[in-house]
């Protein structure tokens, strides 16, 4: 790998760490800071609205307009954010600074995946389940630092934010070796995407595959404690197991991973997940259950990954452009999902809502298998005869 490519995607992989530590910062440090949860809920709202806005959009200009450059803003626009997030006490104030933290890490994940896709034309599975890898390692180490350490979260923003602009100041005066392509201009390449089921499907998928990973992670600790008899501590211990598993499971997936065995491993890790919840929220022995947190995480830990490793490859002349859409599964399994899952337990049970994670698993692994389905049949219908 030419030294130029490597420094390039370890800070495609630095900048991912820092979205780990943006996504979580408000539920880390929300008890230090003093927030109540009407205001945590809005918060995270107007974070996922410049989430949204800036994946689709950063991810469309990386396919035409410098990755790097790009980066450069989004980590400005970060580092400032992270340095003024609640210097003042003021809520609306606030509000717009957690805006365009929504803008900086969404900027990560709309051009991250892209560039390294466009410099490693081998493994792309690896890199992009590395750079995933590192979201989650943000998300465990900021929780570590600010819950476990007690250390005080101010400085730790500010740490972040000189690291930040450290990584702006990389990004600005790095270069790609390979060129920016002719591509089609972003309307066209949108009215023909529009046509496309695969695109549609991929963002379904990873709808399912996002709710999962981001719901289980907010609900671990409470089923644990209410339903398996699990302690404070006990249940974060098992949530840092299920974390660990996320992590391990986007490593070793992503080292021996092929190419063209990318859609079926994700049908499989659908089924597997769809078993694996089945049982982590019906057995009930608490020796066992460690053992299910555990491969709860590794089970659906590559799943998106993977669906974005598919959608660069399947779109190699627009991936920014594609995933860009994609992401936006994001932000709305991470919101139709929770709604879900709070009605389920308000007029039903906790138990009864539970199951509905599984189902979410069931329901991924139906999508892609008629994925899977339609491209045989496309193949059948192109063959000479």
């Amino acid at each position: 790998m030419p030294n130029t490519t490597k420094w390039i995607t370890m800070s495609a992989f630095i900048a991912m760490f820092f979205l780990g530590v943006g996504v979580t910062i408000v539920g880390a440090a929300a008890r230090h800071i003093g927030l109540t949860p009407s205001q945590i809920g809005i918060l995270l709202a107007v974070q996922n609205l410049g989430f949204m806005l800036s994946v689709i959009f950063a991810g469309a200009f990386s396919d035409t307009y410098d990755k790097t450059k790009i980066l450069f803003v989004g980590s400005l626009i970060l580092g400032i954010s992270f340095f003024a997030f609640y210097l003042k006490n003021d809520f609306s104030l606030n509000l717009l600074i957690m805006f365009f933290i929504g803008v900086g890490i969404g900027t990560y994940e709309g051009v991250t995946d892209p560039m390294l896709l466009d410099i490693h034309k081998k493994k792309e599975s690896l890199y992009i389940n590395v750079n995933h890898f590192f979201v989650t390692f943000g998300c465990m180490m900021i929780t570590f630092y600010l819950l476990f350490l007690q250390m005080n979260w101010r400085r730790s923003l500010n740490h972040a934010a000189i690291a930040v602009f450290v990584l702006a100041a990389y990004f600005l005066f790095a270069r790609l070796k390979s060129g920016q392509k002719e591509v089609d201009s972003l309307s066209d390449r949108l009215k023909f995407l529009r046509q496309q089921k695969l695109v549609f499907i991929l963002f379904l998928a990873t709808i399912c595959a996002t709710g999962l990973e981001i719901c289980l992670i907010g609900i671990m600790t409470t089923f644990l404690m209410e339903l398996r008899d699990f302690s404070q501590v006990t249940s974060k211990i098992a949530l840092i197991i299920f974390l660990s598993g996320l992590a391990l499971g986007r490593l070793l997936v992503g080292l021996f991973t092929k190419r063209e065995g990318i859609l079926n491993l994700i049908i499989f890790f659908f089924g597997l997940s769809t078993l694996i919840l089945t049982g982590l929220f019906v057995v009930n022995a608490k020796g066992v259950n460690y053992v299910l947190v555990f491969m709860s995480g590794a089970s659906i830990s590559a799943l998106f990954p993977l669906l974005i490793t598919l959608g660069g490859i399947m779109f190699k002349d627009m991936p920014g452009t594609v995933l860009g859409i994609i992401k936006l599964a994001l932000p709305v399994g991470g919101i139709l999902i929770p709604i879900l899952l709070s009605v389920i337990s308000k007029y039903g049970s906790l138990q009864l809502a539970l199951m509905l994670f599984p189902l979410i698993a069931f329901t991924g692994f139906v999508i892609m298998l008629y994925a899977k389905l339609s491209q045989q049949c496309a193949r059948q219908d192109t063959a000479p005869g």
